[in-house]
């Protein structure tokens, strides 16, 4: 498998040869296979606001049966992508398609194929927890008894089922994420897209949503997922993409990108880091106080 480095500007790519797996990463990730009929295709995605270039001329392919991670640092363009590809912000150019259906040409056909986790998704928080997920079947044209059943299993596997009965409004921001991620899952979608779904859950919590994700996969599922934490899209996913200033800077399998590094390491040399003035900040530290007139 390859990785694909940008060498200017434009979004131009250049094969690199196969590295040894990097050390930080324990989980063998699955084989990805870039040359099969995606799941998702973005195909030259534009969108600004103002003057301002936030995604420009992106294109990608995401492979079948993966879990793929998309990092870049804040404003690089990731959820503004997420949000064209789950029609939730249409692109000034370009095309997506899931699964070969048009996301704006057939927008019923394609997200009837995804579940979707926004980060921030404001949810019906006078609902209980149970109530929500019946409710998301609902509109999904599920019949309410296999609603039912999903909603209890779900409930239960991500450790909601003694609050099940407890409002939305109630519930902790880790909480109000994992019932989030189960409407996202509730009807079986072929894609799911997550935007930094692992925010604010804890470990326990967190090893149970990795869990599901991969027995999702491992079915024939597609997951898309925003991070910031390198340690985690490393660990989890199975290929990855790095992106800056709306372009695609490296593309390929986890251990490919990696080029024998941490993630981490990797994606600051292809970003770049910014340099702090300490000598600006020597003030920290000493205890003085604030300044008083």
């Amino acid at each position: 498998m390859n990785v694909r480095m940008s060498t200017s500007p434009a979004t131009q790519f250049t094969p690199m040869p196969d590295s040894p797996p990097s050390g930080g990463n324990t989980r063998q990730p699955r084989q990805v296979d870039f040359t099969a009929t995606p799941s998702l295709l973005l195909s030259h995605l534009v969108k600004t606001f103002g003057p301002k270039v936030a995604v420009n001329d992106l294109s990608l392919a995401v492979p079948p049966g993966c879990l793929f991670g998309l990092v870049g640092p804040n404003g690089a363009g990731k959820t503004t992508t997420l949000s064209m590809v789950t029609g939730l912000l249409r692109p000034d150019r370009g095309s997506i398609a899931v699964l070969g259906r048009d996301v704006w040409a057939d927008p019923s056909a394609a997200k009837a194929l995804m579940g979707v986790l926004p980060d921030g998704m404001r949810l019906f928080d006078r609902l209980t927890g149970r109530e929500m997920l019946l409710l998301s079947g609902q509109l999904r044209g599920m019949t309410a008894s296999v609603t039912a059943g999903r909603a209890d299993a779900l409930l239960a596997a991500l450790g909601l089922a003694d609050d099940a009965t407890t409002l939305v409004a109630d519930y902790s921001a880790g909480m109000t994420k994992k019932i989030g991620l189960a409407c996202a899952l509730v009807h079986n979608p072929s894609l799911v897209i997550l935007d930094e779904p692992f925010e604010s859950v804890d470990p326990v919590s967190g090893e149970a949503i990795r869990a599901i994700l991969h027995d999702f996969v491992d079915r024939g599922g597609t997951v898309v997922m925003s991070s910031h934490v390198m340690e985690l899209v490393e660990t989890l996913c199975d290929a990855v993409a790095v992106i800056a200033e709306g372009r695609i800077l490296a593309l390929g399998g986890i251990d490919q990108v990696c080029a024998g590094q941490p993630l981490q390491q990797r994606f600051l040399e292809l970003v770049g880091v910014h340099d702090v003035a300490m000598g600006s900040l020597a003030w920290l530290g000493q205890g003085a106080g604030p300044v008083t007139a």
